[in-house]
C-alpha cells in the first residue's frame, strides 16, 4: 500500500499537473505528501555565480559581486519556500497530511536520494515535453528518476502531449483506413 508520495515541484506547468496528480493519488489512498525541490545552483533559472576574475596565483571574488549573488540565492531560495508553503496549505485544505524539503543538488539525483532517505511509495514528476540540447546531453530528469528511483515512478505528461497523442493516433487511424479503401478500390 502507497503510504508515502513524494512529488517533485518547480515553477513549472508539468510540475503543476504531476502535484495536482499525486495530491488525487494521496487523498484517495489517505497517503502522506513529501515535496521536494531541488535548489540546483547550475539550473538555468538559479542566480548565476559572479565570475572570478584570476590575479597572479590568488582567486578574489568581488564582494560587492558575491554579496549581490548572495542576496539573489536567499530571493530564489524564498520564492520556492513560498511556492511550497502554498502547495503544502492545498494539501491541508485537501486533508492530506503534507512536508517538503528543499536539499541542494542537480534534481534527478535530490529526487531519488529524498526517496530513499524518506521511504517514499511512489514518485510523481512532470514531464516537461521538451527535448532541449542540454536534456540531450545530460538526460532529463524524469528519465533519471525513472532509471535511478528507489520506488515505483508515475511520470506526467501535459494535457498537451496527450491532445497530440490523440490527434497523432487519430491521423494514423483515419491514413489507414484510408489505406485500407483505397487498397480495396485497387483490387
Amino acid at each position: 500500500m502507497l503510504k508515502k508520495i513524494l512529488v517533485a515541484v518547480d515553477e513549472s506547468a508539468s510540475s503543476d499537473w504531476a502535484f495536482a496528480t499525486a495530491l488525487e493519488v494521496a487523498s484517495s489512498l489517505k497517503a502522506e505528501l513529501l515535496m521536494v525541490h531541488a535548489l540546483d545552483i547550475f539550473a538555468p533559472a538559479s542566480p548565476q555565480h559572479p565570475s572570478v576574475p584570476a590575479s597572479g596565483s590568488m582567486i578574489e571574488v568581488d564582494e560587492t559581486a558575491y554579496e549581490n549573488y548572495q542576496q539573489k540565492w536567499t530571493k530564489h531560495v524564498e520564492r520556492y519556500n513560498t511556492l511550497l508553503r502554498q502547495k503544502q496549505s492545498e494539501a491541508d485544505v485537501s486533508g492530506i497530511s503534507c512536508e517538503y524539503i528543499q536539499p541542494y543538488g542537480h534534481p534527478g539525483p535530490v529526487i531519488c536520494q529524498a526517496a530513499t532517505e524518506n521511504d517514499a511509495d511512489l514518485i510523481v514528476v512532470g514531464n516537461r515535453d521538451q527535448t532541449t540540447l542540454i536534456e540531450l546531453v545530460l538526460g532529463s530528469v524524469s528519465n533519471y528518476v525513472l532509471h535511478h528511483a528507489p520506488c515505483s515512478v508515475t511520470v506526467v505528461h501535459s494535457a498537451n502531449r496527450r491532445e497530440a497523442t490523440a490527434k497523432n493516433d487519430a491521423k494514423e487511424e483515419s491514413t489507414s483506413e484510408h489505406a485500407t479503401f483505397t487498397s480495396i478500390g485497387i483490387t
